[in-house]
C-alpha cells in the first residue's frame, strides 16, 4: 500500500474512501455468498432464522431485514427460493431451518469468516475500533443512526 502525507490523506473526501470501502468489503462478501448461490438477503434470513428458531414470521424478519437492504430485494422471493431448496420451512407462521439449511449457513459462515480475516490483515483492534468510532461520529453529525444493528 502506498504512503501519503498527513496532509494529503486529510484533504481526501470520505465519502469516496467510505463508498470504495464498502464496494470492496460487500463486494468480496457477495462474491463469497454466490459460490453458495446466496445474496446477502439469504445470509440475513438463515442467520435470524438460526439465531431465533421458530419465532419469525415473513413479516416480522422482512420488518427487521428491511432497513439493511440496499438491493430493493424482494424478501419473499428469498424467503420462497429457501424453501424450494430445502434449506428452510414454514410451519404454523414461523420460518425454521433445516438441517441442509444450517450446513449451508455453516459454509457460508466459513466464507464470510475468511473475508473478514482477509479484510482485517495488518489492521490492530484498535485501529479498527477507532475507524468504526471515527465513521459513526460523522454519521451521527449528519443526523444518521450511529448504533449498532
Amino acid at each position: 500500500m502506498k504512503e501519503y502525507s498527513e496532509e494529503q490523506l486529510a484533504a481526501q473526501p470520505v465519502g469516496y474512501w467510505s463508498g470504495a470501502a464498502y464496494r470492496a468489503v460487500v463486494g468480496r462478501i457477495r462474491a463469497a455468498l454466490a459460490v453458495e448461490e446466496l445474496t446477502q438477503p439469504h445470509w440475513w434470513t438463515l442467520n435470524h432464522v438460526a439465531g431465533a428458531p421458530a419465532t419469525w414470521s415473513r413479516a416480522g424478519l422482512t420488518e427487521r431485514l428491511a432497513p439493511f437492504d440496499d438491493q430493493d430485494i424482494d424478501f419473499d422471493g428469498v424467503y420462497d427460493d429457501l424453501v424450494a431448496r430445502g434449506w428452510m420451512t414454514q410451519d404454523g407462521g414461523t420460518l425454521t431451518l433445516t438441517d441442509a439449511g444450517e450446513a449451508g449457513r455453516l459454509r457460508a459462515r466459513e466464507r464470510n469468516a475468511k473475508v473478514h480475516r482477509q479484510t482485517h490483515e495488518g489492521i490492530g483492534t484498535g485501529e479498527y475500533v477507532a475507524a468504526l468510532n471515527v465513521l459513526r461520529r460523522m454519521i451521527d453529525n449528519l443526523g444518521g443512526d450511529s448504533d449498532l444493528p
